[in-house]
């Protein structure tokens, strides 16, 4: 679901440009589809995701990857035993939206490196946000109330970090006959 919404968010901000977004576990069953829960709770919140298959996570996807969001602290610490010279741009979803949140407002020519390195930069410096916090939960074998609480989590988490690595979108006028409204 989290690959679904980011990369949902990504192509309403940038369009054509919008970066890459893909994902693979630290465990699973390569090929296997989404959960019919994850795709109904996605598809709720207008993200379609029932193309998805599983990857599992190799060392040439971490090397090639300007950022690594992990789900959960393990799954973080799972890359960085794979990969350690990836610390700089390995974070949980949680812990980077609560650094960029903490940055100063993204200029309009930041780069998504810019922002990782300023994120990272502020985590070396000591900034711990809430270590007791970083995990999303994974709704796995749970009821479908679950899997919206947790497509809601996700979905929420993502747009605050859209907002605090980018900057605000702007807002479009909408015309209805002969006014603008804002």
């Amino acid at each position: 679901m989290a690959e679904g919404f980011l990369r949902s968010v990504l192509q309403r901000r940038f369009g054509a440009e919008a970066p890459t977004v893909d994902s693979a576990g630290t465990q699973g069953w390569e090929g296997s589809g989404a959960q019919r829960e994850s795709i109904v709770a996605a598809r709720e919140r207008e993200v379609d995701i029932g193309s998805h298959l599983a990857r599992l996570l190799t060392t040439s996807m971490i090397e090639r990857a300007d950022l690594v969001l992990a789900m959960a602290g393990e799954h973080r610490d799972a890359v960085l035993r794979a990969v350690p010279d990836a610390a700089a741009r390995t974070f949980t979803l949680k812990e980077l939206v609560r650094l960029a949140q903490a940055l100063p407002p993204a200029g309009a020519a930041a780069s998504l490196g810019d922002r990782v390195r300023e994120a990272d930069a502020l985590r070396r410096a000591g900034f711990a946000g809430n270590p007791r916090d970083e995990d999303v939960a994974d709704p796995l074998g749970q009821g479908q109330d679950t899997y919206r609480a947790i497509a809601w989590e996700l979905d929420e988490l993502i747009h605050r970090l859209d907002a605090a690595m980018f900057g605000p979108v702007a807002a479009s006028a909408t015309i209805f006959g002969d006014r603008d409204l804002a």
